[in-house]
């Protein structure tokens, strides 16, 4: 104890006093002479503040909280004169009276601040056995939030010419293939900018970087018998505080600097930082869950209830649903996102789950949901982009339907589906083919949205990477230890001939055509596209398409498949590049509307004849700019035999180049650099085939 007492000295100084404090803002903020203390409990009856000396596992001092002094309303509130940043904190939280199936106060719980900007607890990333992760609880740190930006600022591009790379910070340099000196770790991926910026994508898309406990994973892999983490991230335990277990230094609240210093390298980059943030849900779980934080201050207002029973609503598939239309926790999520912009320049979010936002208190779709529109109409947020995963666990798909308010991006999944099916050669599909190449008006239209608010993916963290896609006819997820009954089974995917990793030259030409099909497709439709990490190089799951628990080489990229594939990677640097060159292919509003940016036309193998027929395989797509642009001539064929199509007469003075034929040996070219067709009419397309050309 003395020694404890020793270490709070060195936090503490001279004019220590515990004074009312502020019950604004909420969280631990460092004002000038100590620390204010302030966090929201509308049904406890009493809020002890706990300290602990720097790296104390015991409580080294509690202030019992006095309701009349420092409670303003539902505001808890304490002012720590003479502290000084070092200590970690937390909060007992009581209440007296008839026990209620709504509350779980657990007095004897130290609870984790939400509102908390750093963390401290153990981690199985930094040496912690899985017992003592179990055993552990989180605190808060009171860290020294100081930051030099220089002239740092978010970069503010367009959402419409934006190419997102979809990525999570451990499996991105985690395996020793990655070549890093800090592997698994936000400055890991500052070693990768010169990649990142050799690929052409203009923002990084982050798979969750708020605190979660790694060990919450109880299963085993049946496989191996090794015991199975928490990879993804996907139970917050902060919508604040950055995992620190992504920094290099152990020093608690590093990764504060060293995520700041991750956004900053990437915007002297040109790359745009986007989070993944999980509002739906928390890690406490449902009723068997532990009392972390949320539930601890006050059950009834954070979460969704069954109002009899005080049972979770589980829309989310985690165990619990977080009230996100409470103002309460309304006001959590936008000063949250805020302070990511503020403090961490961060330049946009993808919300996962994003319809559970739409939700009432009964758990019912909202047609205007409060948090929703908030979130659109923030002032400080008004640069930032917004993009909705827009559906949930509970079947809400709202793909196109999402409440936007004008303002929201979606992930399309009827993109992702339709692409798929097309390229996989089902009947029927080229009339999809065609509204998702032209930025799917079916979906984004009607309510005055644009083509870039469509956010076109084929593959992402959920499912399969694009060379499984293409080798696996359903999923193999054994070694998740749920009986291959986790993850989805629709996929719309082939196999080209067989189940798996093949050597027949036959089937291996196939999928590396169809991947180009992909690749082609994707990146130059119209929309926002998205890609996933390690797809350029062919990265493979082994037909995983689930690997949240896989923390090992499964869920980690292999970068040799770099220079395996090094032929994949050019072919999506040089379409990157054509897609950066021409802003036809990057439109404001939708063809036909006010802006005059060009015209679209569709083609079959005869001009002006498109078959949209269910038995019809085959698309042309004529792209001219009104200004005097390039023009560019896609050709999506997916039959299993060649078709000569004809080609539209470019204008005067033009003749055809071809930039990609993914049926050809290099399929692509560096954009500029594209030779003239010898014959000008027509061109002859081969099986399972995506061509381009472009006239300028």
């Amino acid at each position: 104890m003395t020694a404890d007492r020793d270490r709070l000295l060195e936090v503490i100084g001279e004019d220590f006093a515990v004074l009312r404090g502020h019950p604004l803002p909420f969280g631990a903020t460092r004002l000038h002479g100590g620390f204010n203390f302030a966090v929201f409990s509308r049904h406890a009856t009493a809020m002890t503040l706990v300290l602990f000396a720097p790296g104390g596992a015991e409580p080294l001092v509690e202030f019992p909280l006095d309701p009349e002094l420092n409670r303003t309303g539902d505001v808890w509130h304490v002012f720590v004169q003479g502290l000084a940043p070092g200590c970690a904190y937390g909060y007992r939280a009581a209440r007296e009276g008839k026990a209620s199936p709504l509350h779980r106060f657990e007095p004897a719980a130290v609870l984790l601040d939400p509102y908390a900007r750093a963390l401290a607890g153990p981690s199985l990333w930094r040496g912690a056995s899985r017992a003592e992760c179990r055993a552990a609880a989180w605190r808060g740190l009171l860290v020294d939030e100081a930051f030099d930006w220089e002239f740092d600022r978010p970069l503010k591009r367009h959402l419409a010419d934006t190419v997102i790379y979809e990525l999570h910070v451990r499996g991105f340099t985690r395996d020793p293939s990655s070549g890093v000196a800090h592997p698994g770790t936000y400055r890991g991926i500052i070693e990768k900018i010169p990649y990142l910026k050799e690929l052409g994508i203009t923002a990084v898309e982050l798979l969750p970087v708020t605190e979660f406990d790694e060990a919450d994973n109880f299963r085993i892999n049946p496989l191996t018998g090794e015991p199975l983490h928490n990879l993804w991230g996907y139970h917050p335990l902060s919508f604040f505080a950055p995992k620190a277990a992504y920094a290099v230094d152990p020093v608690p609240g590093a990764e504060l600097r060293e995520f700041r210093e991750m956004v900053k390298a990437l915007h002297q980059a040109g790359i745009e930082v986007i989070l993944d943030l999980v509002f739906n849900h928390t890690g406490e779980g449902n009723e068997r869950g532990r009392t972390l934080s949320f539930r601890g201050f006050d059950n009834s207002v954070y979460y969704l209830l069954d109002p009899l029973s005080g049972a979770y609503a589980n829309f989310s598939g985690c165990g619990n649903t977080v009230n996100c239309n409470h103002p309460v926790v309304r006001n959590l999520i936008v000063d949250a996102l805020c302070w990511w912009v503020t403090e961490m320049h961060v330049d946009g979010f993808r919300f996962d789950l994003a319809s559970i936002l739409s939700r009432g208190p009964n758990g019912e779709p909202l047609a205007s949901p409060p948090l929703i529109e908030q979130l659109a109409a923030n002032p400080v947020l008004a640069d930032a982009k917004l993009i909705a995963e827009a559906w949930d666990a509970a079947g809400l798909y709202q793909v196109g339907t999402f409440p936007n308010f004008g303002r929201w991006a979606e992930w399309n999944g009827k993109f992702r589906d339709d692409l798929r099916r097309f390229v996989r050669g089902d009947a029927g599909m080229v009339p999809h083919l065609a509204t998702r190449l032209a930025g799917s008006s079916d979906l984004y239209q009607d309510d005055g949205r644009a083509p870039f608010h469509s956010i076109n993916f084929v593959t992402c963290h959920d499912g399969f990477t694009l060379a499984d896609l293409v080798s696996f006819g359903g999923k193999h997820n054994e070694a998740n230890g749920e009986h291959n009954a986790d993850g989805s089974d629709e996929n719309f995917s082939s196999n080209g001939g067989c189940e798996g990793p093949s050597a027949d030259p036959a089937v291996r030409v196939r999928r590396a055509r169809r991947m180009r099909n992909f690749a082609a497709l994707l990146l130059l439709a119209h929309g926002v596209p998205m890609w996933l990490a390690g797809d350029e190089f062919g990265n493979s799951q082994g037909g995983n398409n689930n690997t949240w628990c896989q923390d090992n080489a499964t869920g980690w990229l292999d970068w040799s498949g770099l220079e395996r594939n090094r032929d994949l990677f050019d072919f999506c640097r040089h379409l990157l590049a054509f897609r950066h060159r021409h802003p036809l292919l990057r439109p404001r509003h939708f063809e036909g509307e006010e802006s005059g940016e060009r015209r679209l036309t569709w083609h079959g193998p005869q001009l002006f004849k498109v078959d949209w027929s269910a038995a019809s395989r085959s698309l042309g797509m004529h792209l001219q700019g009104l200004r005097g642009e390039a023009e560019i001539y896609l050709i999506a064929h997916a039959a299993p035999e060649a078709q000569t199509f004809a080609l539209p007469q470019p204008a005067a003075g033009r003749a055809w180049r071809r930039f990609v034929d993914t049926a050809c040996a290099p399929a692509s070219v560096a954009p500029g650099e594209e030779p003239v067709l010898a014959g000008q009419a027509g061109y002859a397309v081969s099986a399972e085939s995506v061509v381009v050309l472009v006239a300028e």
